[in-house]
């Protein structure tokens, strides 16, 4: 019996993760326009999968789901975006999941915080290889806080305020 339910959690875990990769892919696609490029709402999904999901799912929802996305789309700063997004997705989870287990909001807050700074940093260092260019990444650098602060933001929202958390735990948990 105690298989079966292994089972259960680890295809919930692998639809969540494809789903949630999906979204990332998918609001990668497109994103809000700004002097000089466009600010991209995957932050959202990849902070709130990683609250939800332990480390390596969370690194396959933010790193190659951007990765994936990038390649897609706008090739140029795809590997830059695996690195960055896997990294701060992964330490998201690692704060979510092993920090603070009797306080996961603040664990979760926590995670969100030091990963939009992952974010910012990383970013504004690849754009600087990427586009060879230090001038280029300080302009880019307001958007990419913005973006970092609205991922975190609304992924708390979704997960704590929504009640997306206690729902994704109750499916894993729910012996049918």
């Amino acid at each position: 019996m105690k298989q079966k339910q292994t089972k259960k959690i680890t295809t919930v875990r692998l639809t969540t993760t494809a789903v949630l990769m999906a979204m990332n892919i998918a609001l990668s696609s497109f994103g809000i326009p700004v002097p000089g490029g466009h600010l991209y709402l995957c932050d959202v999904v990849i902070c709130l999968a990683a609250i939800l999901l332990p480390p390596f799912e969370a690194f396959v929802v933010g790193g190659v789901g951007s990765f994936i996305g990038d390649m897609l789309f706008y090739p140029l700063p795809m590997f830059v975006s695996l690195v960055t997004h896997g990294l701060q997705a992964v330490v998201i989870s690692v704060f979510s999941h092993k920090v603070l287990k009797n306080k996961p909001k603040l664990a979760s807050g926590i995670g969100v915080t030091i990963g939009a700074i992952i974010m910012v940093t990383g970013y504004t260092l690849g754009k600087i290889y990427v586009y060879s260019t230090l001038e280029y990444a300080i302009l880019k650098l307001p958007y990419e806080i913005a973006q970092a602060a609205i991922g975190a933001i609304f992924g708390m929202l979704l997960c704590w305020r929504c009640g997306i958390h206690k729902l994704f735990n109750d499916m894993i948990n729910s012996k049918k």
